[in-house]
């Protein structure tokens, strides 16, 4: 037997008494003393808000500045080989494609529809040279302003704080938007593995039109190029494989991709590939950097919908990506420093006739299986592609495009593998099941920006339907507990004679408050609408047959005439109503006199209902006036309502909605169900001996009004 199991049977065989008095909301809180909040000031507020101390400079140069706070915890022996063979396989793949597919799409599309070919293009010779690269210029300028603005645009959210929002993409939402992703890149590879030429599509529906584009060229495939991806593929994945099974034995795993191109760019230089079968290579790479350039602001106005729609995507890739790894590895990711990272990574570069930068899902899934722990990796790579650009940028030239999108490829292979989430949705929440699915295909199709919004807006809307269609409960108690679950799930668990306990387990507002009244009633099997209903359907029917056996019509009163000066008993009565002391009875009405009583169907013996709000975590103006009504409803036909478990925010719901308004209503509310549970048993218990003492009354003739 192990440890876990004597701690399971000694948590079972212990019990516990505890003896208090029954508490009622106000019975409790009249032993309570509330602690006097003293607020601050408001200059005390500003004063310490723009104080600087110590912890916050420290706070504000990590966020600014994250290597002060991950360099100095630095373990060389434990990540120094990883990061540089992460480093530097990552590194070789940025050589010929820059920045994320899926953004390089979305800012080529908006070149283009700014700066079509024929606004430039015209005939042959060397004006068509010149007006090609005016037009290749042009574009370049606009993608800088795309750049820049999108820059601003997450700088400017990750200042005011606007991280939060990265809490709506959920864990379906995540998986299904990078997987959505993958495909666009797969796509999108598909033309360098193949050998072919495509048009370059973007916007909604770009990957079927990508897709289609490659199939109506697979006459033109390149077999050349086709073989070389093949042979890549059996390399990576083989290696793969090879690593991920002798992982414990290996000091570090073999760097596939470094390999690949290696021999990839080998073969296609020593059998000249490019001349001799017609297979893409890198090409010319060119050396040097550009000097910095203000991009053109007068574009603003025509890219800004664009830079937002840019913006949006690269924080939402990025921020997916990084909860992918942070789940993986065990940390938290902060949503506004990657916005603020971002943004000055995009307003800075922009400056330099660069791209819009954000995550790519095949370079970090290539930096993260090669063993990458920090961001020295991150840092290696850079350097890489600093050093490509200024010096050897040449010893690259022959690399096949073929290899490199086998790469990119197999190391997508990790994102594909989240289509396995479906069975697992299926079995655990369709609710998740659809946001995953809706992700999806929302993303896939419509572009990574009309989906991602599709998407937040289908993941709140499971929010409201989550809240509108709760699940309802009747409770029962476990025997000689004070425990509460669910009669139909368990047949140890009973109902207390007369008494009903309901659960909701969701807020009650505007959206599901009639459901909440209707889920009542039909699933305690006490419906008050009813019960009166056919009251007064036995009370007419008597009335007409005392009419028919030929009673005087004078007999027949709502006030018993012999005691004369109806009005001066009314007051009376009012008087005597006002003397009285307000208690919950007053709250329960007695609808018709005890005479008529025998008259009356048999009710539902129902005498108390209880509401557990236990779940409830708020109540609007709506929810409350649907209790009042439900108070109501049930007193008419007298039962008496309680409301247990109420949590400090609901009493506080229930006061500023003026539920509180007649004073005895707060006796309805229980500290706990059990309280609840107590409460009603003593209060019938009394009334049943209040009856027993009474006198009996003489049995009388009923007198009835036929129209009541």
């Amino acid at each position: 037997m192990d440890h876990t199991q004597e701690n399971e049977i000694l948590i079972a065989t212990q019990t516990y008494c505890v003896e208090r008095p029954i508490y009622s909301y106000p019975a409790l809180h009249g032993k309570l003393h509330k602690k006097d909040k003293v607020s601050d000031p408001i200059g005390d507020k500003i004063k310490r808000a723009l104080s600087c101390t110590p912890k916050k400079i420290r706070n504000i140069i990590y966020m600014f500045l994250p290597i002060c706070k991950w360099l100095p915890a630095y373990k060389p022996r434990e990540y120094v080989f990883g990061d540089f063979v992460s480093g530097i396989s990552t590194g070789v793949l940025h050589l010929p494609q820059g920045p994320f597919a899926v953004i390089s799409l979305m800012i080529g599309g908006v070149a283009v529809r700014l700066v079509p070919d024929d606004m430039y293009v015209g005939g042959g010779g060397a004006n068509s040279t010149n007006s090609t690269e005016e037009r290749d210029a042009m574009r370049v300028k606009v993608a800088m302003s795309v750049t820049l603005l999108s820059g601003i645009i997450q700088f400017c959210l990750g200042v005011l704080r606007f991280g939060f929002v990265a809490i709506y993409l959920t864990e379906p939402l995540v998986r299904g938007f990078t997987t959505a992703a993958a495909v666009h890149v797969f796509t999108s590879m598909l033309k360098y593995l193949f050998g072919v030429k495509t048009k370059r599509h973007s916007g909604p529906f770009s990957v079927v039109y990508s897709t289609l584009a490659v199939i109506a060229n697979v006459k033109k495939l390149n077999i050349c190029s086709l073989v070389v991806g093949l042979m890549c593929f059996a390399l990576l994945l083989g290696g793969k494989e090879f690593n991920e099974r002798f992982k414990n034995k290996l000091p570090a795993p073999i760097p596939l991709e470094i390999v690949a191109v290696i021999i990839g760019t080998g073969i296609s230089a020593g059998f000249n590939l490019e001349e001799s079968y017609k297979v893409d290579v890198v090409g010319s790479l060119p050396l040097g950097l550009l000097a910095p350039a203000t991009p053109d602001s007068s574009l603003f106005h025509l890219v800004y919908v664009d830079a937002i729609a840019i913006a949006i995507v690269g924080f939402s890739v990025t921020i997916s990506m990084a909860k992918i790894f942070a789940v993986k590895h065990g940390y938290q990711v902060d949503g506004n420093q990657e916005l603020i990272a971002l943004g000055i990574c995009n307003t800075i570069g922009s400056l330099f006739q660069t791209f819009s930068i954000s995550c790519s899902l095949s370079r970090s899934l290539v930096q993260e299986s090669t063993g990458g722990n920090t961001q020295l990796a991150g840092c290696l790579a850079s350097l890489l592609i600093l050093l490509v650009i200024l010096a050897i940028g040449f010893l690259f030239e022959s690399l096949p495009q073929a290899v490199l999108s086998a790469i990119v490829i197999v190391n997508l292979k990790g994102m594909f593998m989240q289509f396995s989430d479906l069975p697992f949705f299926w079995r655990t929440s369709k609710i998740e099941l659809t946001i995953w699915l809706t992700t999806f295909v929302s993303s896939l199709f419509l572009g990574l920006d009309y989906g991602l919004i599709t998407a937040v807006i289908i993941a709140l809307m499971t929010v409201i339907y989550r809240t509108q269609s709760p699940t309802y409960t009747v409770l029962g108690q476990l025997p000689n507990t004070d425990v509460y679950i669910d009669i139909d799930a368990y047949e140890e668990v009973k109902e207390h004679p007369g008494i009903k306990i309901f659960q909701i387990n969701a807020p009650i507002y505007y959206a599901n408050s009639d459901l909440y009244s209707n889920a009542l009633s039909r699933k305690t099997g006490v419906n008050p609408a009813l019960i009166m209903a056919a009251r007064r359907k036995v009370l007419k029917k008597h009335a007409k047959e005392l009419g028919t056996k030929g009673k005087p019509q004078s007999s027949v009163v709502k006030v018993d005439a012999e005691t004369g000066g109806e009005e001066d008993a009314k007051q009376e009565e009012q008087i005597e109503e006002n003397a009285k002391p307000v208690t919950i009875d007053s709250l329960v009405q007695k609808t018709f006199p005890p005479e008529l009583e025998r008259f009356l169907p048999p009710g539902p013996n129902v005498h108390t209902m209880i509401l557990d709000f236990s779940q409830v975590n708020f109540i609007d103006s709506v929810g409350v006036k649907t209790v009042a009504g439900i108070l109501k409803e049930y007193g008419d036909v007298g039962i008496y309502v309680y409301l247990a478990a109420c949590s400090v925010q609901v009493v506080n719901d229930l006061t500023r909605n003026r539920f509180f308004e007649n004073p005895c209503v707060k006796e309805l509310l229980f500290h706990s169900i059990h309280d609840a549970v107590l409460g009603a048993k003593v209060r019938e218990a009394l009334a049943q001996q209040e009856a027993l003492a009474e006198p009996p009354e003489e049995d009388s003739e009923p007198i009835i009004d036929p129209e009541t």
